[in-house]
């Protein structure tokens, strides 16, 4: 009787040390990675701004580090550089730093819409009533790169070309993102007029500092410009990271999309309340442009084909040499996938 109490107790001895049986497997580290996007709280990337918030991250065994910037040119500096694994820019930013010798690779839709306004101290209302009347005036732009021109400056440049100018008939510098910094240039005469991203453009017609001369996201004043329906904002890689990380691209690209879904199951105000903004004008101008462009972002990261034929449009307008640059040859879609 003993020794059948003793193989007993030494048979549920060997089953609790053996490997995997009645023991609890410690959690996974999260893995940490960064994604150098401009902001914060800029309306286009807004998205991205939620992940960490929402969590979703966390979802997907991630932890994601968010290094916010001035401007599209300066996000792909900080990959280049390896400051970061991920960012999100304007797709025709890609393209512009592949024509210039360099590589990264879209692997998800952020945007739908884009919201780039062309406004104009309204000082010179009187004097700039069409996009030509602005030869030899000084133009403001976020950020501008030599090896990759942001979304902002490519356009910039076809709005010009669309009413008989060359882009060396304005003089073009860099305001930088931050709102007081572009404002006091503007307040100064330090800059004639701003390509600028919402909801600053509409923050300063509210307060009749400026006047539209241009809105994207409306067709009716940007008709004649090829490819209005560029993709703004999309998630980036280089192409070493989709190799050597296949698992860790997948997994950021979920939890973007964990964000897009849901923003588009919420409204707005529930938006901003998660984002936690304190009661302001930009939170009054965030609201109302949230409003006003229903279809600013992608509600599932996914890229659709009008969105390749517009981008192409748009980029290949503004630099006919580059035919062969294509936006399908520098997407992967294989986790945020593709659609018509």
């Amino acid at each position: 009787m003993r020794s059948a109490r003793l193989i007993w107790l030494f048979s549920l001895l060997t089953l609790w040390i053996m490997p995997g049986v009645g023991q609890t497997t410690p959690p996974s580290p999260a893995i940490k990675t960064v994604i150098s996007v401009v902001g914060p709280r800029n309306l286009s990337y807004l998205p991205v701004d939620l992940i960490p918030i929402l969590g979703a991250d966390r979802a997907e065994g991630l932890e994601i580090q968010l290094k916010h910037v001035e401007g599209g040119g300066i996000a792909i500096k900080e990959m280049i550089s390896r400051n970061s694994d991920f960012t999100v820019v304007g797709f025709p930013a890609l393209m512009s730093l592949k024509a210039n010798g360099g590589e990264l690779v879209g692997i998800a839709a952020v945007s739908d819409v884009p919201q780039f306004v062309l406004i104009v101290r309204q000082e010179l209302r009187d004097q700039v009533k069409r996009i030509a009347d602005l030869k030899g005036r000084i133009i403001g732009v976020n950020t501008s790169a030599v090896n990759a021109k942001t979304v902002a400056q490519q356009l910039l440049e076809l709005l010009l070309r669309s009413d008989g100018l060359q882009p060396h008939d304005a003089r073009v510098i860099s305001t930088g993102q931050e709102w007081n910094k572009r404002i006091a240039m503007l307040n100064s005469g330090q800059v004639d007029a701003i390509m600028s991203e919402e909801p600053f453009a509409s923050t300063l017609l509210t307060q009749n500092k400026v006047f539209f001369l241009a809105n994207l996201a409306e067709p009716e004043s940007t008709r004649h410009i090829p490819g209005a329906r560029v993709l703004h904002a999309a998630l980036a890689t280089r192409p070493d990271v989709v190799q050597r990380e296949p698992d860790k691209v997948k997994r950021v690209v979920a939890a973007l999309q964990r964000s897009l879904r849901w923003i588009a199951t919420h409204t707005p105000e529930e938006l901003l309340d998660r984002l936690a903004l304190l009661p302001s004008e930009e939170q009054t101008q965030l609201l109302l442009c949230l409003k006003k462009y229903p279809r600013l972002f992608s509600p599932d990261g996914a890229f659709s084909q009008k969105q390749i034929t517009e981008t192409n449009r748009f980029f290949h307008a503004g630099n006919p040499e580059t035919l062969h640059i294509r936006m399908e040859d520098l997407i992967n879609a294989q986790w945020a996938g593709r659609k018509e």
